[in-house]
């Protein structure tokens, strides 16, 4: 079976899809002896001699779910040590033995549940405004809303980028000066959260990511991971089919495979 280049090099776990395009670009990856620059360019895996910096690539890797418990300074990202020395999400994977990549972004202060994966056809879906996939958050806030500001956050909030989609507010407690509240909300627009609320007259003091779509974060430790059981991965994909006119391919079974990985060392 044909494949776009990039999917090929993303599913054998060299890169994400974005990088892949940027190796193929570069002129670093061969189909057949020869140098291939086009990005749209489908090759059989079975069949066609794929190379990266001269190494052939290896046999796709198996599908991985990955719920890592993101603690507040660290990038989300897998590339290097990160900025100035600052921990990136890869030093809290080891056990990961699939490279997997991350679904969206948390913000490098907030902490909360991070999706990973390999999976880049469902990673793509969940990403996608056209399924809506919600994501809550646990709130701290300077100051407390009143039902004028909550209403305009439900209603829809305006940006620089256009308005924002309509969101969900719960109140959960407040301090002498500040208060938390629960916001979910279904876009993914960069740091969105904190510019709804500063619109409102509430900076952000504290975010933390409790659920994305089905996932909830519950129990797990900041800093540690597990995989995702049969059922998360099923109730994860159900949420990308969308319409169904293009169902998503089902991944193995996990055989109920849940670990928890080591908290970084301080």
């Amino acid at each position: 079976m044909e494949i776009r280049l990039q999917k090929v090099i993303a599913d054998a776990g060299v890169a994400s899809r974005r990088k892949a395009e940027e190796l193929i670009r570069q002129g670093r990856v061969t189909v057949n002896g020869r140098v291939s620059t086009e990005m749209g360019l489908k090759v059989d895996p079975a069949r066609d001699h794929v190379k990266v910096d001269g190494r052939h690539l290896k046999p796709a890797a198996p599908k991985a779910y990955v719920m890592l418990n993101k603690p507040g300074g660290v990038l989300t990202t897998l590339e290097g040590p990160g900025v100035e020395g600052r921990f990136t999400v890869q030093q809290f994977l080891r056990g990961v033995r699939q490279r997997v990549f991350p679904v969206g972004r948390l913000d490098y202060d907030a902490e909360g549940l991070l999706l990973l994966t390999n999976d880049g056809q469902l990673a793509q879906r969940l990403l996608h405004p056209r399924y809506h996939v919600s994501k809550t958050y646990l709130v701290k806030v300077k100051g407390v809303l009143d039902d004028a500001q909550i209403r305009t956050l439900e209603s829809g909030v305006r940006l620089r980028d256009g308005l924002t989609g309509p969101a969900q507010v719960r109140k959960v407690r407040k301090t002498e000066e500040n208060s938390w509240i629960e916001l979910t909300i279904s876009e993914g627009r960069t740091h969105q959260v904190k510019r709804m609320l500063e619109v409102v007259g509430h900076p952000v003091l504290k975010l933390k990511r409790l659920r994305f779509g089905p996932l909830k974060l519950g129990w797990l430790p900041p800093g540690e991971y597990r995989f995702l059981t049969d059922a998360e991965i099923h109730r994860l994909r159900a949420v990308a089919v969308g319409s169904g006119n293009h169902p998503l391919p089902a991944p193995p079974p996990s055989r109920g495979r849940v670990r928890v990985g080591r908290r970084l060392a301080s």
